[in-house]
């Protein structure tokens, strides 16, 4: 089971911030670093400083990294257009040495690009399927060829499909709860399906459907790593648990009904559940920066349980 440490900048972190947190995911021996893609808080929090950009992010991180995987769960298909991404993305990639993924999700979250005047158009399910045609389109195209693609929402034509990543290819993230068209999606263009928050049973139904559309793809179900995102709260005792659910707003027994909350064996044997229906790797949502002891704790008591 790889433990990767996801974070949520857009609740207030500045990039110092999240070089530090990245820093310690490396040297606590957790697998990847992958932030979300928001400008505007959620909830109650200040979101002081100010939202930081998640591809400039990782662009500074790749230079200040070595080992660990790079990713987002997920860009949102709204902020940047195809061919502009797969630049982008392929850049950071060349930064890091070949470290990088991509999520990519179509947008949802309609106040942050009313803030920002970004257009939040119909149709974005349809639109981030343009999108994923063209980056993985664009990656793919051997040099000295080119690129042509004809869509509803997107036209390219001639494209050099340059720059090329460092990889021979960038994982694909495809993630959600959609039934039909999500499981579709994956089995086309990702390497990764991520269910994010989600109970057992829904990600065991999830994964039961897009494997059911890896199939009819053509495709193996082993060739596509299944994920889950799920908040993180560990302590050594109940009084640190409750401490630690506190600062980031939410209750004991609602982390644990809902995430990895409780004690190092609480966590380990709820990770072994999900890993008993297919998932192999779980991104940890990390609410509380600045607290790099509870990474220490999860890197000691937990990840070491896991193999």
């Amino acid at each position: 089971m790889d433990l990767r440490i996801f974070t949520e900048p857009q609740q207030g972190a500045s990039y110092d911030t999240l070089l530090t947190v990245a820093k310690a995911t490396e040297d606590l021996g957790f697998d990847a670093f992958f932030r979300s893609d928001h400008y505007l808080r959620m909830g109650s929090a200040d979101g002081l400083p100010g939202p930081t950009d998640a591809w400039i992010t990782l662009a500074g991180l790749a230079r200040e990294t070595k080992r660990i995987r790079l990713g987002t769960l997920m860009t949102a298909g709204t902020f940047r257009l195809p061919g502009v991404l797969a630049i982008q993305v392929a850049q950071v990639d060349q930064m890091s040495g070949g470290r990088v993924e991509l999520g990519l999700g179509a947008g949802w979250f309609e106040e942050e690009h009313k803030a920002y005047g970004i257009p939040f158009p119909a149709e974005r399910m349809a639109r981030l399927e343009e999108q994923l045609a063209i980056i993985t389109g664009l990656w793919a195209t051997e040099p000295g060829a080119t690129f042509d693609y004809a869509g509803i929402h997107y036209q390219v034509e001639n494209s050099p499909a340059l720059p090329k990543p460092a990889q021979a290819k960038v994982p694909v993230l495809v993630g959600g709860h959609g039934a039909k068209r999500t499981p579709r999606l994956a089995a086309r263009y990702a390497d990764e399906f991520n269910m994010p928050f989600a109970s057992i049973a829904d990600s065991r139904r999830q994964f039961a459907r897009v494997r059911g559309a890896v199939a009819e793809a053509g495709r193996k179900a082993e060739e596509l790593v299944y994920s889950n995102a799920l908040v993180v709260c560990v302590g050594r005792s109940d009084a640190e648990v409750a401490r630690r659910a506190a600062a980031i707003g939410r209750e004991v027994d609602e982390l644990k009904a809902n995430g990895l909350a409780g004690s190092p064996a609480e966590v380990v044997e709820k990770i072994g559940a999900y890993g008993e229906i297919g998932s192999s790797r779980i991104y940890l949502q990390v609410l509380d920066l600045d607290d790099l002891d509870h990474l220490e704790l999860i890197s000691s008591q937990v990840l070491s349980q896991l193999g």
